[in-house]
């Protein structure tokens, strides 16, 4: 019967403002919960039913029910915070994290991040932040894996094999006959030092000394602590060479030793360059150095940069890259099923994850920030009226279809 149809339609549409009240009431509770994404409910009628009329056939609507809650990926706002470990993604990406003992891959954008007592970047529920893993100071190309800094050990030291020079040589310089002597200052017109390190972290002085022989050709050489020359261009035959510019056109490079520091140290080669060196009208003076060794040292902090590498800085000045933090994406976010605590697992609707490193097609990384609820209060209240309203409307439809049926029975009196 028709009024017994319309009982149901009545409760159908009960049913489905129902569950979209407690979506809303999901979104307003979660309004200042990190990386939340807010939810939305879509209706839709259901078959209808078809009924002969003096027209022909027609259909009558059976109601409504919940079609699907979607999952809305917008962007949210960024919360600057005090933590170096704090993330925000501006973009699609997703961090990836896992269970402890578990396989299992989970999808987030709560950036609220620490180190675990035993170096794992972790979120607020243990689970570990997944990374590439850097060697040698290069990314490798294994698969992602948790990132950890072990805490408790420090970094060994690096033997120098590397070292750079920039110099500008004064052009007005003397020219100089006499034999290099590095205890006579008569024998050359500059010199500069530059400390170096061996195998077990000591640190060595190297000086270099500038001899100007020719017009637009210098002789250098380099002599260690003990002022041993253990390296003369004359001798090699790469004394440097300027144009009538004042740039360098040959010469300044060199394979030192190896070298014997003593002390029970390893054997040291040395490649020393002098590059970019100039012969310019002004005062000869070392315009930069550099070299690759470095001593011992302790960890002092660990950071993240915008590029999602895990920093680790220890007492010597070096900052060593541990890991890279990855983001994943899916080419369909509503098919992702909510876990709780702002995760996210993937299904056969949402596809399989793209993982891969910050960059434009997966998000940037911000640390010292947090993206916050995308929640819409004003959106969800005005909603709630809405839902509410439809709510009673159909509350209507039952009392009044009821009393249709009463007067129905009543026919019989």
């Amino acid at each position: 019967m028709a009024l017994s149809s319309a009982l149901y339609s009545g409760i159908s549409g009960m049913n489905t403002n129902g569950t979209a009240m407690s979506v809303i009431g999901n979104n307003i509770a979660n309004t200042n919960t990190v990386g939340f994404k807010s939810s939305r409910t879509v209706f839709s009628d259901l078959l209808a039913s078809s009924v002969n009329g003096s027209g022909g056939t027609s259909q009558v609507g059976r109601g409504t029910g919940l079609s699907s809650v979607d999952n809305l990926f917008s962007q949210g706002t960024f919360e600057t915070t005090e933590s170096q470990t704090d993330l925000a993604i501006e973009g699609e990406g997703l961090f990836v994290v896992r269970e402890k003992g578990d396989e299992t891959l989970y999808y987030t954008r709560a950036g609220s991040f620490s180190f675990d007592g035993n170096g794992y970047l972790t979120n607020p529920e243990g689970f570990r932040v997944q990374g590439i893993s850097y060697i040698n100071g290069a990314l490798s190309g294994a698969d992602p894996t948790d990132i950890q800094v072990d805490i408790n050990a420090g970094i060994p030291a690096n033997m120098t094999t590397e070292m750079s020079l920039t110099t500008n040589l004064d052009s007005n310089s003397s020219i100089i006959s006499a034999p290099f002597d590095a205890a006579n200052p008569d024998t050359y017109n500059y010199s500069n030092s530059t400390t170096i390190y061996d195998s077990l972290g000591n640190t060595h002085l190297m000086t270099t000394y500038f001899t100007k022989t020719a017009d637009n050709t210098w002789d250098w050489n380099v002599v260690d602590e003990n002022d041993a020359v253990v390296y003369s261009s004359a001798a090699a035959g790469s004394s440097l060479v300027f144009d009538s510019s004042g740039n360098q056109i040959s010469g300044g490079a060199a394979s030192i030793g190896p070298l014997d520091m003593g002390n029970g140290t390893a054997a040291q080669p040395l490649d020393f360059e002098l590059k970019n060196t100039t012969q310019f009208a002004n005062d000869s003076q070392v315009i930069s150095q550099s070299q690759d060794g470095y001593g011992s040292g302790n960890l002092t902090n660990v950071s993240i940069d915008n590029s999602g590498n895990v920093l680790a800085r220890y007492s010597n000045g070096e900052d060593i890259k541990i890991s890279r933090i990855v983001l994943a994406k899916f080419s369909n976010f509503n098919g992702l099923q909510k876990e709780g605590a702002s995760l996210f697992s993937a299904t056969s609707e949402s596809g399989s994850a793209r993982v891969g490193v910050p960059g434009s097609e997966l998000g940037k990384i911000f640390t010292n920030s947090l993206e916050q609820s995308t929640v819409d209060l004003a959106s969800e209240f005005v909603k709630m009226i809405t839902t509410q309203r439809g709510f009673q409307a159909n509350s209507k439809v039952i009392t009044t279809t009821d009393e249709m049926l009463s007067e129905l029975i009543n026919l019989k009196r």
